[in-house]
């Protein structure tokens, strides 16, 4: 008997029959004999619509009062499933955070988790009843309602099943498990079986939405096995572990990650001094800018040009500040490029096998694609290229480390 954490997601309860769908799952595993915790998302939708009603009252929604009403989604959700599951002949009952103690710190919209006391957990358990747990939300010490900001549900899961000593915490969503890379840009993309939670935490930092970055870092903190599974499709999914053991039959690479939404801004013919990096890149961080890549050149004449990347989103407000800087400092120009992208290849394999950089140079090199950029960490090597080329470097890479489906397979 093993006690597993189950965390749904919005879609996975997205409707009254989808809700009924995962209680059906749910009891196929209390029937098996062990103990389940579920946590669960809003409903697919009723966040974002409780948002928007606090926009009609208020532009700027005060955020103790904004926290007590998104709150109220996933009070609705906790309340049906555990209807659901009572109807199928399942005892069990619905706990929001603050009845379960998750006890946070006061920043609202964004909290973070500070304890669980598991103790009515464990009672509802050992009384033979699976607990449904509100995802997303918490209590500080004034007995405010918090809310965890986004992928606040994911940790919720993880940060339960650590604070339960679960076997398990399984994730559910609408893909069957962890790819090589997004499927939708090359098809022989494959499931991977494991991947260590260093990996997973590159994979998601570097554009794979599969799972929120807190909570596989919350996961890898605690060492809580992380199952990556489909809500209405059988399969074992992606195990995220700790272990990285039998890594010399693993491939060198265990994926591809991409990112489109990065720009690119460089300041040329600024005068090469000491702390030249900290009078560019202080006002961008002032300008709550967070900086990706950099790339620094330093010329003949004594002067450096300066490279670095940020989110899309940030171009405009990035550019703004260098210009200011530029000015000042006597920089000769101001350039910026929307139409980049970041691919990176990540694998703990890097640690132990060399040439792995020049391997994905040369499969670059190979299809006439212009690096930009280069950025390397111990178990991982980015890079930045045009946009246009990103979906082609993508498979070139894929084929060039082994990662494509043998013919005939499918997931």
């Amino acid at each position: 008997m093993a006690l597993i954490v189950q965390k749904f997601g919005g879609t996975s309860v997205g409707s009254v029959e989808r809700i009924e769908q995962v209680a059906a799952k749910v009891k196929t595993f209390r029937d098996n004999g062990d103990d389940i915790v579920v946590v669960v998302s809003a409903m697919s939708g009723e966040t974002n619509r409780l948002i928007d009603l606090a926009r009609q009252i208020s532009e700027r929604p005060v955020s103790r009062e904004l926290d007590v009403m998104v709150s109220t989604g996933e009070q609705v959700t906790i309340a049906l499933l555990a209807m659901a599951l009572i109807k199928i002949g399942v005892p069990a009952v619905s706990y929001t955070g603050s009845q379960v103690r998750i006890l946070t710190d006061g920043s609202h919209t964004k909290a973070r988790i500070l304890q669980i006391d598991a103790q009515n957990i464990r009672k509802e358990l050992k009384a033979g009843r699976v607990v449904v747990v509100a995802g997303f939300q918490g209590v500080d010490e004034a007995g405010n309602i918090t809310t965890l900001g986004r992928g606040g549900s994911d940790t919720t899961g993880v940060a339960l099943a650590a604070a339960l000593k679960a076997d398990e915490c399984q994730i559910y969503t609408d893909v069957d498990g962890v790819y090589t890379t997004d499927p939708r840009v090359v098809a022989k993309a494959q499931r991977l079986e494991k991947i260590t939670f260093e990996e997973m935490l590159e994979m998601a930092s570097l554009g794979s939405k599969v799972l929120q970055i807190r909570a596989v870092e919350f996961a890898g903190k605690y060492g809580v096995p992380l199952r990556v599974l489909h809500s209405f499709k059988e399969g074992p999914g992606t195990l995220i572990t700790l272990d990285e053991e039998d890594s010399m039959e693993q491939p060198i690479i265990s994926g591809i990650a991409f990112n489109r939404d990065e720009a690119k801004l460089t300041i040329r013919g600024v005068p090469d001094t000491p702390g030249v990096a900290f009078k560019i890149l202080g006002p961008i961080s002032a300008a709550n800018v967070e900086v990706d890549m950099i790339v620094q050149n330093v010329a003949h004449d004594n002067t450096t040009d300066f490279t670095f990347t940020v989110h899309r989103n940030d171009y405009q407000n990035a550019l703004h500040v260098l210009e200011h800087i530029a000015q000042e400092m006597g920089a000769r120009e101001v350039v910026g490029d929307v139409d980049i992208a970041k691919v990176s290849i990540v694998g703990v394999g890097m640690r132990s096998h060399a040439g792995v950089a020049s391997r994905m140079f040369e499969a670059l090199a190979k299809e006439n694609i212009n690096i930009q950029m280069i950025s390397t960490s111990e178990i991982k090597v980015s890079v930045v290229i045009e946009e246009k080329y990103l979906e082609l470097a993508v498979r070139a890479l894929h084929t060039a480390f082994d990662l494509d489906a043998p013919a005939g397979k499918g997931e």
